[in-house]
């Protein structure tokens, strides 16, 4: 008996499959060259606009060489120990908002490659926040260890839940996930907002007018490695997050379910006819896209905030998930990438305010929304290739003659 050969991968299979399959297979020629190219393009963009507003080429220079010591990049060069140096207290800052960027972009990256777009980041991540909250303040006392599993464990669940709702309703009535996420993330919005709000059920017990949460107790901590404890220091989230991506690398390439998930979104018919379940797969994707950015919202509440009020975090709630969005774009929905595109991003956001904040460089107006023009930027670049593919595609069927296109569907019949 002739030994049939190794299976096709889900990329493979999906050749004559859909055409964002097609799409998504020629995307991956362009290796890391096209995301760095983006970044390059979207700062060049970005020195054109501060250069418009009447300042020198020179002075663009100086604000990016402002964002990268704002940042705590320069720390690389010259690395101490001691966050009394600012550029290390910078790096230490600039990872703490880079922590939940990973896993948000995770979770975003996680539904992509199944074939959705999860537009719910924001409401995910708030779950697993309130969820965190709630338990760290109300099991006060526990062992500390298995409080802080505890919490971490009941905020991806619940969030993972929550974002199976949307897996459920696509699967079962047809339900756009798009708009099904963005409804649950209002949905977790207001009912965070009356949790904590006046009177609400998590509303700090010793001043009923202030609209914000109990602090967690101080066994739900997460420990700081770096810095001192309790006074922002970089806590330990970051190396739950970087065990994140490799949980996501081995789900997707090394598991049965990692291959069902990726055949259906190169191509759900043909996954179906090879006996996949897809609806299935709608379901497992959303669920544990949901977990990795309720993930995010514990590790943001047990090791940074420890309480809760709306737009008060360090990167606002209504800005968290839709930032993961970017960093999973930029990053190519890949484990690897994502983590880079998060520190990227983690880097802009933290870089911009306090490298430019007290700068007079150029218009404080400008320097606040900097990071926002270059985000966007990002953004819209790292789609052109998308662009570009499809029109590109589109030339050649139109330039071809009829006669070879009759010939080739009838050689691909036969």
């Amino acid at each position: 008996m002739s030994d049939p050969g190794p299976s096709p991968s889900p990329e493979q299979s999906a050749e004559a499959g859909t055409l964002a399959a097609r799409l998504a297979l020629k995307q991956r020629a362009g290796g890391i060259v096209v995301p760095v190219v983006t970044v390059l393009f979207a700062f060049l963009m970005s020195g054109i606009i501060i250069a418009a507003t009447q300042h020198s080429v020179r002075t663009a220079l100086v604000v990016f060489k402002e964002i990268f010591q704002g940042a705590g990049l320069n720390w690389v060069f010259h690395p101490t120990t001691s966050l009394l140096d600012i550029s290390a207290y910078n790096l230490s800052q600039t990872l703490l908002q880079t922590t939940p960027l990973i896993l948000t972009g995770l979770a975003v990256a996680f539904a992509f490659r199944c074939g959705m777009f999860n537009i719910g980041g924001n409401g995910q991540y708030l779950v697993g926040l309130i969820v965190a909250n709630w338990l760290g303040v109300d099991l006060a006392g526990l062992n500390p260890f298995l409080h802080i599993l505890l919490c971490i464990s009941a905020g991806t669940l619940a969030a993972s839940a929550y974002a199976g709702i949307a897996g459920i309703l696509k699967a079962t009535v047809g339900a756009h996930e798009v708009i099904s996420t963005i409804m649950l993330n209002w949905i977790a919005y207001w009912t965070a907002s009356w949790l904590i709000g006046a009177g609400g059920p998590l509303q700090v017990s010793n001043n009923p007018t202030n609209p914000v949460s109990n602090q967690v107790s101080s066994g739900a901590r997460l420990p700081d490695f770096w810095g001192v404890q309790g006074f922002q220091g970089l806590h330990v989230g970051l190396f739950v997050a970087l065990a994140a991506v490799v949980v996501f690398w081995a789900l997707l390439n090394r598991t049965t379910l990692g291959y069902e998930v990726r055949a259906v979104g190169f191509n759900p018919d043909a996954a179906a006819y090879g006996g996949i379940s897809v609806k299935k797969n709608y379901f497992r994707a959303m669920a544990i896209s949901g977990a990795f950015a309720g993930l995010a919202g514990t590790l943001d509440m047990l090791g940074g905030a420890q309480n809760y009020q709306i737009g008060q975090l360090d990167i606002p709630f209504i800005q968290v998930g839709f930032i993961g969005i970017a960093v999973a774009l930029l990053g190519r929905n890949t484990a690897i990438g994502t983590l880079l595109g998060a520190v990227l991003f983690g880097a802009l956001s933290y870089g911009s305010f306090h490298g430019l904040g007290s700068s007079a460089v150029i218009d404080p107006t400008l320097a606040n929304n900097l990071t926002y023009i270059i985000q966007g930027l990002i953004v819209l670049f790292i789609g052109a290739d998308v662009l570009i593919l499809y029109v590109w595609n589109s030339r050649k069927k139109l330039r071809r003659p009829p006669g070879k296109t009759a010939r080739r569907a009838e050689a691909a019949a036969s």
